[in-house]
């Protein structure tokens, strides 16, 4: 069975989940956020931005074994929990480059304050666009004040359960696999300096991702997808 298996690059044991975003505007959006993508606006600083919330300071009850010939890296099950923090992070689709910000709670008024760090690191005579997900968070009358009072910013908004068209997921698994993943930290302080160190690290060699795929590679996809999935069961 396994040769067979080989022979025809068959992998049984691997499974992917997906989910067809309901959002009645999924179309539109799609074009809207790929569009920036593809060509964004003349004048205009393009960031894709998200947050990690609750990044757990852990400190693992025995020394992390390193990977070693023929074998994975090994890491204790037990741990001992120093406390949470969330991350905001905007990344420049431009350069690459990430505005970062550190809280110790997930509220509207975070949220807020995390446009106030992208105005002061951006070209006053730029538009901002920031493309975002759908927390109540953006949409909170906290940051409605906010945005009145700079009309420079403008969101835009990826559609629900669509977080791979969001680019910052993209930066926010690159920290998980490079800072986070064999990280061991004994207390707050640690992973805090942790997550500054490592997004000015990566921002002295900053790299943009490249987008290729078109709005309607998206959505012919999503057809395609809904096309399977609406087949009468055999």
């Amino acid at each position: 069975m396994l040769r067979i298996w080989r022979a025809f690059g068959l992998q049984p044991w691997r499974t992917e989940t997906f989910k067809i975003s309901p959002d009645p505007l999924l179309i539109d959006k799609i074009r809207d956020v790929a569009g920036l993508y593809l060509a964004p606006p003349a004048n205009a600083a393009v960031f894709s931005a998200d947050e990690k919330p609750q990044i757990q300071a852990l400190q693992r009850t025995a020394p992390v074994l390193p990977m070693m010939p023929g074998g994975p890296g090994r890491r204790s099950f037990g741990y001992v929990r120093h406390g949470t923090i969330d991350l905001f992070a905007a990344l420049n689709i431009a350069t690459g480059k990430v505005i970062g910000k550190l809280s110790a709670q997930h509220r509207a008024v975070d949220f807020r304050d995390f446009p106030d760090q992208i105005d002061r690191q951006t070209d006053p005579g730029l538009a901002v666009r920031v493309i975002c997900d759908n927390l109540s968070t953006r949409k909170a009358p906290a940051a409605h004040r906010w945005l009145l009072a700079h009309p420079r910013f403008v969101l835009h908004f990826t559609p629900a359960y669509s977080s791979r068209i969001n680019q910052a997921e993209r930066w926010l698994a690159e920290l998980q696999r490079r800072c986070l993943q064999r990280g061991v930290f004994c207390s707050l302080d640690e992973l805090t300096t942790a997550l500054e160190e490592w997004i000015k690290l990566w921002n002295q060699d900053a790299q943009p991702f490249t987008w290729t795929k078109t709005p309607d590679q998206i959505i012919d996809r999503i057809c395609r997808y809904c096309a399977r999935i609406s087949e009468p069961a055999h």
